[in-house]
């Protein structure tokens, strides 16, 4: 297992082909994906043939950033991903945070806890400059993960979707943090675990 980095509850590590079924069973929750796909659930044939591949290609580029599996610090539960991607393939400077957590897990700050390791990493040791996540406008549950983990409401956006779902028509947030406008706070919080990468 090839470690990214820890908190004092979670480790985030590299996707590997072992994790088929973990996504499968993550996507194949409807409430999961409620302001994804409106519900549906990702085929594991895609799951195979081009989110993990997409991953690996990550790994490939970029090495600390890309998409990485989420456990349980504790017992090693599997209970979803963190992204933290560059936005422009020429520019590591700019990064979009995402996460996707199984429901089991919502509601007990693992999102924020590992979205803020993230951005912490990003700007203390990856050269990031600033950090943008989007969501759908009438998705608060991932607004206030943003919020906690300290980024700012920039905008709301329309996006035009072949398939919309419902609460699309209200349009989608940008929230968005630069290293500057860190709180001195943030800096150094209680708890830090130090990253723990392999090549």
């Amino acid at each position: 297992m090839t470690v990214h980095l820890t908190t004092e509850r979670l480790v985030l590590r590299r996707f590997t082909d072992a994790d088929v079924d973990h996504l499968v069973e993550l996507d194949a929750d409807p409430e999961v994906m409620r302001y994804l796909t409106g519900g549906r659930a990702t085929p594991r044939a895609d799951v195979v043939g081009q989110l993990l591949p997409l991953y690996f290609d990550h790994y490939e580029r970029y090495g600390d950033l890309g998409w990485w599996a989420a456990e349980e610090r504790a017992g090693g539960a599997f209970l979803g991903w963190f992204e933290f991607r560059p936005t422009d393939p020429a520019d590591r400077g700019e990064v979009e945070l995402g996460y996707r957590l199984r429901r089991a897990a919502w509601g007990r700050g693992y999102a924020t806890e590992g979205a803020r390791a993230l951005i912490r990493a990003g700007f203390e040791e990856l050269g990031v400059r600033r950090v943008v996540a989007y969501t759908m406008a009438v998705n608060t549950g991932s607004r206030r993960v943003m919020e906690k983990a300290g980024l700012s409401y920039v905008r709301t956006f329309q996006e035009e979707y072949p398939d919309p779902i419902p609460g699309s028509e209200l349009g989608e947030v940008e929230y968005a943090l630069a290293a500057a406008d860190r709180k001195p706070a943030d800096r150094k919080p209680a708890g830090r675990e130090p990253a723990d990468r392999k090549p």
